[in-house]
Order: C-alpha cells, then sequence, then structure tokens
C-alpha cells in the first residue's frame, strides 16, 4: 500500500493563471501513479466541476472549501494585523475544518504548498512527515518591493517584509523539511532561518505543450514585443510600468513601429491608463486560455522585473516556443542559464533596450540564442525530470522520520 500524501495548497490550481499554480499542477500531474497516493486539498471556486478531468489527471482524491473573499476594506484593516495581508487573506474556517478532519486520517505526509497555507493547519505539531514547498523566500519579495517603492508606500512594504520574515521563519520551522525551487533560494532560506533539510528542485516547462518554432525576422523598424504574466500580479505591474517609461521611449528612437503585447489575466486599470496617457503601442490581452499564439506572434519575450523572488516560469515558456528573451538578472533569479547564451541579460533601462533592438535586428543571433536555451530545456528541465527530484526529496524525508536515514 502507498503512503497517503496530503497536498494543501492555498489556490485552486486551475486555469493555469499564475506561475505558482503551473509549477504545482505539472508535478502533481507527474507524482499521480507513482510512490504516493495524493490528496488535494484547496479552495474552490464555484465552477470547480467544470475543471473534474484536470483534478482527475493531478491527484487521487480532492477535497475543498468555498474560496475566501477578502475586500479592500478588509485587507486595508489586516495591515495593522499581526499576519502578513497575503496570510490573512487565505484565512478560512471552513478549509481549518477541511484540513483538521483530513490530518485526523493520519496521512504518512502532509505537504504544505507556499507558506501561506500553513494558516490552515491547526496549531501545535503537525501529524506523519511534515514539508513545505516554497515558491519563494516570501518575505523578500516585500523587501525588494520596498527598495523600488516611493512616498508613503515605502514603509508599508516594510513592515509587511517584517511581518512576514517572522511569519516564514516561525512558519518552515515547524516543518520536517522545506522544498525550494532553486539552490539560490535553499541557501537563502536555510541561513535566514537556521533550517537544517533544505532541498532544491529545479524549474520545469511542458515541452509538449510549448513546441519550438525558430523566431522570425522582425519587419523593418518595427517588431513585437511580448511579456506574458498575471497583470494584477504588483511585480509584474512594476516590470510593465519600467519596461513602458524608462526602456521603451530608447527602443522607439530606433524602431518607431515597434510595438508590445501584454498577455495576463486582469490588467490594472491605472496601469493601463497610463500606458494610454503616454501614448505607447502597448496592447493588453486579458486572461487567455492559452497563452501560446499570442507568445507566438511576437519576434523577442521580455521579462523586466525588478522585485519578486523564487524562479520565472514564464522564462522558461518563452524559450520553449523559441522566443528569445531580454531579462533582469532578478527575471531569471534561480534559472540555470547563461546570459550571452541562453538570454540576454539587462539590469538598466539602456541596456535592456538595447538588448531588445539587438535581436530585433539581428535574426541569425536571435535564431541561436532561441535554439540555444530549447536545447537546453530539452535536456534538463522537464516537468518529469523535476517531478523526479520533488519525489525523492519526499520520499527522503518519510525515511528521515521513521529513522531509515
Amino acid at each position: 500500500m502507498k503512503p497517503r500524501l496530503l497536498f494543501i495548497s492555498p489556490r485552486f490550481l486551475f486555469p493555469f493563471d499564475q506561475g505558482g499554480k503551473i509549477r504545482t499542477a505539472n508535478i502533481l500531474r507527474q507524482l499521480k501513479g507513482g510512490a504516493f497516493d495524493v490528496t488535494l486539498a484547496s479552495p474552490a471556486p464555484a465552477d470547480a466541476a467544470h475543471y473534474g478531468s484536470e483534478l482527475a489527471g493531478i491527484c487521487d482524491d480532492f477535497l475543498s472549501w468555498p474560496e475566501p473573499r477578502m475586500g479592500l476594506p478588509g485587507k486595508l484593516l489586516a495591515l495593522g494585523g499581526a499576519l502578513p495581508v497575503p496570510v490573512a487573506t487565505d484565512r478560512s474556517a471552513a478549509g481549518s475544518a477541511v484540513i483538521a478532519a483530513a490530518l485526523a486520517k493520519r496521512p504518512e505526509v502532509v505537504l504544505v504548498d507556499f507558506p501561506h497555507a500553513a494558516v490552515l493547519l491547526p496549531p501545535g505539531p503537525i501529524p506523519g512527515t511534515s514539508i513545505m514547498f516554497t515558491h519563494n523566500i516570501e518575505a523578500e519579495i516585500f523587501e525588494r518591493h520596498a527598495e523600488v517603492a516611493r512616498g508613503p508606500m515605502r514603509a508599508v512594504w516594510r513592515a509587511q517584509a517584517t511581518k512576514m520574515r517572522r511569519f516564514e521563519g516561525e512558519t518552515l520551522r515547524r516543518f520536517d523539511a522545506s522544498i525550494a525551487v532553486s539552490a539560490r533560494d535553499a541557501k537563502g532560506l536555510a541561513a535566514q532561518y537556521g533550517l537544517s533539510a533544505v532541498a532544491p528542485i529545479d524549474t520545469g516547462v511542458d515541452l509538449e505543450f510549448f513546441p519550438f518554432a525558430a523566431p522570425e525576422p522582425a519587419p523593418p523598424e518595427g517588431g513585437r514585443v511580448v511579456f506574458s504574466g498575471a497583470m494584477d500580479s504588483r511585480s509584474n505591474i512594476d516590470g510593465i510600468d519600467w519596461l513602458a517609461e524608462a526602456v521603451w521611449p530608447l527602443i522607439a528612437t530606433r524602431r518607431p513601429r515597434a510595438e508590445a503585447l501584454i498577455i495576463g489575466r486582469n490588467p490594472a486599470e491605472a496601469l493601463v491608463a497610463r500606458v494610454q496617457k503616454l501614448g505607447l503601442p502597448f496592447a493588453f490581452t486579458g486572461f487567455v486560455d492559452d497563452i501560446r499564439p499570442s507568445m507566438q506572434t511576437g519576434h523577442v519575450a521580455v521579462i523586466p522585473l525588478r522585485v519578486g523572488s523564487g524562479t520565472r516560469i514564464k522564462a522558461f515558456e518563452a524559450m520553449a516556443l523559441g522566443k528569445p528573451v531580454v531579462s533582469t538578472t532578478l527575471g531569471v533569479e534561480g534559472l540555470d542559464l547563461n546570459p550571452g547564451e541562453h538570454y540576454v541579460r539587462a539590469d538598466t533601462a539602456e541596456d535592456f533596450a538595447t538588448g531588445v533592438l539587438q535581436l530585433l535586428a539581428m535574426p541569425g543571433e536571435s535564431a541561436a540564442m532561441a535554439a540555444a536555451a530549447r536545447a537546453l530545456l530539452e535536456a534538463r528541465f522537464s516537468w518529469a525530470q523535476v517531478a523526479r527530484q520533488f519525489e525523492a526529496i519526499c520520499l527522503d524525508a518519510l525515511r528521515r522520520k521513521a529513522g531509515l536515514l
């Protein structure tokens, strides 16, 4: 009989409109039928039944509760509470009851997806072998926002960073082991929080879903730049703000017919208004069921991120499709990529614009970079390979708890 793994997520995993959902669901899909019998527990929207076949493909059993809803007034009130706002928004009495009932059945492994979800656990020791899957160094996200924020928001971000660092440390120390999404994050978590059992996995990509096509040459004076990501994410909003205000004027001087396509759900109204006020050739798709058709229209993919943590799956998806990538260092942080070979690294507005312009003007260089990136993904970064790493870490933690290691 297989050991039972209770996998607790703070988010319903469908549709695939966030990197964390994509990573978790693809790992679960590859885990199913392997060493564990997997029960997934998460909040669920009213239309969850629409995703029945998708859920059946990633777990053996599914437990759920209604999605918690906290409006802006509640979030503003939460600013004064002891918990960071993203943690406070995941609290759910119904969710805690579902988790308590599942824990009463004594699963051999309890795996929590994101530290936020630990707010659903009862206090005290966690039964069985407990593992935290952390996709970021959560406090680092707030600290980086504080670095680029202006005015009163800097103090708000700093206060949230302090709360998150306390919550993150206390939470991770409750678990027998932690899984990080990069060697860089594993080292940082161990050092910052005194953790003795942190193991990294790689980031993966669905190589069949994202088929390779060599990039098309850009038209004279033009070309399309593409970005994909949830556009209600503060990190992505900041990145597109920077692209629009600091980078794009430099691109437009050389490529006046160039345009940008921003692919992702819920583009912030204030961001769209700023872009329109600047008169920039930026288009926003909003939510799309499948990013591939929109991504495939681009000549260069960009990742202009200045804040965030963890690893960006969007980089691998663009590379898998054959799009040459220009990214900040942070945009590909934690990914084992070589600048100049697999992507163009650019951390100033001038360098970022230069990188985009060079790739638009040099189709041979673009094609060579795209081919090198795809070859690396095929050699090392399929989701099947990542899931094997993940499963091995879980089995090792189980054996260690049982005194077999």
